[in-house]
């Protein structure tokens, strides 16, 4: 398996789908991190997910993918930009105790929401929610789907801590080019046999043909991925910008200045005394302001 998604549709129909594979990028993101095994797990599937949400919306600029919830794990945040650059993070709850080993993704969350971000390079940006109702992460997708872009999809998705893959299969609206009526059921009926061992073992061809060698299908060139963070100075101090003059003024009386860190690749940031009374004067925080 190499850190790649592919595009593929059925030739004659109204069906089409993405395959995606991870391993560099995936162990990227949890080697910054020492979370249990459960979050490794789901932060892989919602890893695998973003990648193809971004390939269907087809979209030119930065998805997110949020689920909050109240339980054990209170959110698993994944991102991903036009240069096929993935990055992901999961916050727990202080107050409840996580499994070490196991727990299922309700179980870990409990009740909340997924929200969804589309934020265009060009254009408005677009959120869509959906509540945790369904029992995995891809069933939740597979609401938002349903219910936000109205057009039927299914996921699935898999983790085991070293490599996260996923496929996904949409329904498009029925066109002249569409003559087999019955492709989305079919299509659906085989990839609903695919093990996880071999969702994540296969190359991503080898398991197209796994499922679909009786299909006539198109695959695209594949698309390379891989683990990248887009926190620089300028956006750390917009952040700190928007904790307010009165909160900057109460954190520098304590420390004398504000050392952070990019949560989601460790990278440190340092504002000294100065540089904090310049962004408090600066009303859009430019970051030439800051050294």
């Amino acid at each position: 398996m190499t850190d790649q998604i592919q595009r593929f549709l059925f030739d004659e129909t109204n069906v089409r789908g993405e395959v995606v594979g991870l391993e560099q990028a995936y162990r990227d993101v949890l080697d910054k991190h020492a979370y249990p095994a459960p979050v490794n797990a789901l932060l892989g599937e919602l890893l695998a997910a973003v990648a193809l949400l971004t390939e269907t919306v087809k979209l030119d600029g930065t998805l997110s993918v949020e689920v909050r919830g109240d339980g054990a794990l209170s959110l698993l945040m994944a991102e991903s930009n036009p240069g096929g650059e993935l990055r992901a993070i999961a916050r727990l709850s202080e107050q409840q105790v996580l499994p070490s080993e196991t727990g299922d993704f309700r179980d870990l969350l409990g009740d909340g929401r997924i929200v969804i971000t589309l934020d265009p390079r060009g254009g408005n940006r677009y959120q869509g929610i959906v509540a945790l109702e369904a029992a995995s992460l891809a069933g939740c997708l597979e609401d938002y789907f349903s219910r936000s872009e109205q057009l039927p999809t299914r996921l699935w998705l898999s983790a085991d801590g070293q490599r996260a893959a996923g496929l996904l299969l949409q329904q498009l609206p029925d066109d002249a080019n569409s003559k087999d009526p019955d492709a989305w059921e079919r299509t659906v009926h085989l990839a609903s046999t695919l093990r996880d061992e071999e969702l994540l073992g296969l190359d991503q061809r080898e398991l197209l043909y796994r499922l679909y060698h009786e299909e006539t299908t198109r695959v695209f060139d594949p698309k390379a991925l891989r683990f990248g963070c887009t926190c620089s100075r300028e956006r750390i101090a917009q952040a700190l910008h928007g904790l307010g003059e009165d909160e900057l003024r109460s954190i520098l009386e304590e420390q004398k200045a504000i050392d952070t860190q990019c949560h989601f690749c460790h990278t440190p940031y340092h504002f000294s005394a100065a540089d904090i009374e310049a962004l408090i004067d600066s009303p859009d925080a430019p970051a030439p302001i800051l050294h």
